[in-house]
């Protein structure tokens, strides 16, 4: 008889920014897969997610994937709903209309290293500041990069559990990173991201280093953290045209509002026109245009409007989850016969 340790990982229901949250159910004889993953529930009461006279919430595994750090372990990714079944609220998941997969997204997760102790990013100085952003982007060596070691395992442990991790580099701001991951299908792309905030933050417990996903943690000339989103479907993969390319991007013009709303807490803190971002209230797109709200790849271009947009605005606090469901509903939009 074998033991499997299963780690059942779901979001809490706090506000402006959900939390992960995760305890482990031991199983005998798992067979590894899905499927017999049971359903569980948790005391939603303890994650502002129900009253504590009707506190059940229930546990859906959505998702699985080895975990890279326990003998025996797998790391079960989840939805959260009511006693009923039906989704919680606070399931973003489940807002996802992409059933069929036909979307693939490519998220850049970036984040802060951060050291609790003076409450600054891991490589900054306890009185005062480092030097002028401009050396650290995707920087070598010692007084440049900081925090290489726990970087590289978390890369590591990514690649055992089996994540699309498609890369990682230090980023422009001293003790910021990005690692990127994609996924054929929107709710997937949302998984894989999840996971690998998880591994990251349970990296940081063992070297004592915290992560800062706030978009603007360091006031002033420093650039912010962003979640930029790479997306596709069969329409924009196989478009062939400018036009139709435009006519997907128009239909984000009229619903800004609606898009900002799930981009991510005190993104106007980062949106500001400066440090590669458009404006908060304003929205643009160009080709290879790192300051629009909507980059268009070159290599879109060059292979004959034919590939993928960036949407640059959401932030490294949103939900992965929540920014799909609205991209994939506004592109859907300019796709409805008139």
């Amino acid at each position: 008889m074998t033991k499997s340790k299963l780690e059942y990982i779901w979001l809490d229901g706090y506000k402006p920014i959900q939390s992960l949250r995760s305890k482990t159910k031991i199983v005998k004889n798992f067979s590894g897969k899905l499927e017999d993953c049971p359903m569980w529930s948790f005391d939603g009461s303890s994650t502002e997610q129900a009253p504590g006279n009707s506190s059940d919430c229930l546990l859906k595994p959505v998702a699985l994937f080895p975990d890279p750090a326990r003998k025996n372990g797998w790391l079960v990714m989840t939805e959260v709903l009511n006693a009923d079944g039906t989704p919680h609220e606070s399931n973003g998941r489940a807002t996802i209309d992409d059933d069929d997969n036909d979307f693939w997204f490519g998220f850049e997760q970036e984040y802060f290293l951060w050291d609790t102790d003076i409450n600054k990013p891991y490589g900054f100085p306890e009185n005062g500041f480092p030097a002028p952003q401009g050396p650290y982007y995707c920087s070598v060596g010692y007084g440049k990069a900081f925090g290489r070691e726990m970087v590289e395992e978390h890369l590591d442990l990514c690649i055992e559990a089996g994540l699309n991790i498609e890369g990682i580099n230090a980023e422009v701001a001293t003790g910021q990173w990005e690692f990127q991951i994609f996924a054929k299908g929107a709710k997937a792309a949302g998984d894989q991201i999840w996971i690998a905030r998880y591994l990251l933050e349970r990296v940081g417990e063992n070297y004592g280093i915290a992560i800062n996903w706030h978009c603007k943690p360091v006031q002033g000339d420093w650039n912010g953290s962003g979640m930029h989103a790479n997306f596709s479907n069969a329409y924009l993969r196989e478009a062939g045209s400018q036009e139709a390319y435009t006519e997907v991007l128009e239909a984000f013009r009229p619903v800004v509002a609606e898009h900002i709303a799930v981009y991510g807490p005190d993104n106007h803190l980062r949106l500001t026109g400066n440090h590669e971002t458009q404006s908060i209230d304003k929205f643009s797109y160009g080709v290879s245009d790192r300051g629009a709200s909507i980059r268009i790849p070159i290599a879109t271009v060059e292979n004959g409007w034919k590939g993928y947009l960036e949407d640059r605005r959401p932030n490294s606090a949103a939900d992965p989850y929540k920014v799909a469901g609205r991209i994939v509903k506004t592109v859907k939009t300019a796709l409805v016969p008139a």
